[in-house]
């Protein structure tokens, strides 16, 4: 293995941006990352972290991907967490790194009992959704997921 993975730390916080905003860019939304790297530092490694992240790191230091997650609350579950974002650069892909990532965040979800972990996916992601579905996750068909923006949000409120 030509990398390690551990937890991710405020020094990895300008990787951790990079690598959010070429995941953008692979789903085709290079202009929706608004966020900062103090965002990042604020929301992640303050003393009420927001999110947590496994990273994987190169020898060399280079963070070549992550995982990043954070806790939710199910009404009929109890707790569970969210995985938010799962990226290994472009060229980094084939070497194990996302798989030993995506594992990494199901132990600690496990570790931590929690009762489900979630996430979304792409429709058009058809190695992804293979992916998981080979690792006995369900892709739910018949759930959509609902959001609502920032303006629409004010819009709401406003009226």
């Amino acid at each position: 293995m030509s990398y390690i993975l551990r937890k991710g730390e405020k020094k990895d916080a300008q990787a951790i941006l990079d690598l959010i905003i070429e995941l953008a860019v692979f789903e085709k939304l290079p202009n929706e990352v608004e966020l900062t790297v103090d965002d990042i530092i604020h929301d992640g490694f303050s003393s009420n972290p927001k999110f947590k992240t496994f990273v994987a790191e190169e020898s060399n230091g280079t963070i070549i991907g992550m995982a990043l997650f954070y806790e939710r609350y199910s009404t009929w579950k109890g707790k569970i967490i969210h995985l938010e974002d799962l990226m290994v650069t472009q060229s980094k892909r084939g070497i194990g790194a996302g798989k030993a990532l995506y594992t990494s965040v199901l132990k600690h979800a496990y570790d931590t009992n929690c009762k489900r972990v979630a996430w979304d996916v792409l429709d058009w992601n058809k190695n992804a959704i293979n992916f998981y579905e080979s690792t006995g996750a369900k892709v739910l068909e018949d759930w959509r997921v609902v959001h609502m923006d920032e303006q629409n949000l004010k819009n709401f409120i406003e009226k």
